[in-house]
């Protein structure tokens, strides 16, 4: 059932350099994934995210080759032939699939992407100071303004805040500028037929071929990012299934030149997935000094009353917000500003599993209402570890006994777990935050 909202609204088709990111298998309630390269403080994911500072993350101007790793365009053929025949016994019809598939391409800088790791994990400051910058800042405001209406609308049906789905578009796709030029029905076809992904690569494809199948959008202008995230908000073709929604009454489900149905669809999935009206996401606070930094890992849950018991206090006017629920959060450490985060932060989580990701929509949705950004300083005197360094402090805590799981040169829960430990027993504030100083204690106890 469809219903209207505002008078259709189009966003012509860009075609650009970068943008959207990779997203989560496909059995997880991931939708989207920021459009900003994650920092060493996020939650492990499957995949990494990529870049909108001007990389060519989706590889114009770059000069791929026609193989990658003994992958070449006669094996994709062959990849697609058996791929049609295992779509046809699930029911995609003939036409369907010849649409998809007659002109299809193997794309070698698809996997290229994929196998990337990167050479250092992004310091949160870092990643904040261009997620929520003041010009992405400003263009939320205008883009709020300008589609307010539909906004309030799409507040009134579904009880998410205009703000909150203005600051996941800009995330996502800077507003529409850069969801990706990438023909989805290529991407996931690579990435099947390289096969590292191809359980949910497959999942995917068949996920598009409906949308296909349906008519919401033609296959050339079905675009995104290289790991198949779509449109404004960037929604992988399962969750589009699930969630996108026609408001604007055209007969189509249209993330990607509507802003109705984008603004509509992101909603949907927000409250789909468990938003509670009027509540805030979270609010910076002060910790006491006493604090027991275990408490700050966000999987510590209590109300409000129970966290100001233990000292927490609000850094300005605004007071504590009044939480049944609520987690601690202290991404860069003893050294950096903390937040108490509610149930509509997990819901943003369930978005992009990152907490770095949902931190910026927060600050980003704060900021367009007119709302302070961070008060307190982030430590930004302290290097990020490198990819390499931060697998040699996982090796290093292993050897000493810290168990930090097998070294992946990603800092995740294990490794924060064994950094925690090794702090307590030195008498260090155990925060679980890795630094350059901290990596230096490490390797000295290691070789000593």
């Amino acid at each position: 059932m469809t219903y209207r909202l505002a008078p259709h609204v189009a966003v012509p088709l860009i075609v650009v350099l970068a943008g959207c990111a990779t997203h989560a298998p496909a059995d997880t309630p991931t939708a989207g994934a920021g459009a900003t390269k994650q920092p060493a403080t996020t939650t492990a994911r499957q995949t990494q995210p990529q870049s909108t500072n001007g990389s060519n993350e989706h590889g114009a101007g770059e000069s791929t080759p026609a193989s990658v790793n003994g992958r070449d365009a006669a094996g994709f053929a062959r990849w697609v032939a058996g791929f049609e025949q295992r779509a046809k016994a699930k029911g995609i019809s003939s036409a369907t699939l010849n649409t998809a598939f007659a002109d299809a391409e193997f794309l070698p800088h698809v996997i290229k992407l994929d196998n990337r790791q990167p050479e250092f994990n992004q310091a949160i400051w870092d990643y904040l100071d261009t997620a929520v910058s003041a010009t992405r800042i400003a263009h939320g405001r205008e883009k709020l303004a300008t589609d307010q209406h539909t906004a309030d609308q799409v507040a009134a049906r579904y009880g998410v805040p205009g703000s909150v789905i203005v600051a996941i578009w800009g995330m996502e796709s800077n507003y529409g500028s850069n969801f990706g030029h990438y023909e989805t029905i290529d991407a996931l076809a690579t990435l099947g037929y390289d096969g590292r992904r191809e359980s949910f690569a497959e999942h995917q494809l068949y996920a598009a071929l409906r949308i296909l199948a349906d008519g919401d959008i033609s296959r050339s202008n079905m675009q995104g990012s290289w790991a198949g995230a779509m449109g404004n908000t960037q929604f992988l073709p399962t969750s589009f299934l699930s969630y996108a929604v026609d408001a604007d009454g055209d007969g189509r489900r249209d993330i990607w030149g509507s802003i109705p149905d984008t603004m509509a669809s992101t909603a949907n999935y927000l409250a789909k997935n468990g938003w509670q009206t009027g509540q805030p996401w979270g609010r910076e606070v002060e910790l006491p000094a006493n604090f027991d930094y275990a408490q700050a890992a966000g999987d510590t849950h209590q109300s409000t009353a129970a966290w100001r018991a233990e000292g927490i206090r609000p850094v300005d006017s605004r007071g504590l917000p009044q939480f049944d629920s609520a987690a601690i959060i202290a991404p860069a450490g003893a050294s950096g500003p903390a937040f108490m985060v509610g149930p509509n932060f997990r819901v943003i989580l369930r978005y992009n599993n990152a907490t770095s990701y949902a931190l910026a929509v927060g600050l980003l949705s704060d900021q367009i209402r007119g709302e302070p950004g961070v008060q307190q300083s982030w430590p930004r005197d302290e290097a990020s570890l490198s990819h390499d360094q931060v697998l040699t402090l996982q090796r290093d805590l292993n050897t000493l006994g810290y168990g930090s799981g097998t070294p992946d040169g990603i800092v995740g829960p294990n490794t924060r777990a064994g950094v925690r430990a090794f702090q307590n027993d030195r008498g260090l504030t155990a925060d679980g935050f890795p630094t350059q100083s901290l990596l230096d204690k490490v390797e000295a106890a290691t070789s000593g």
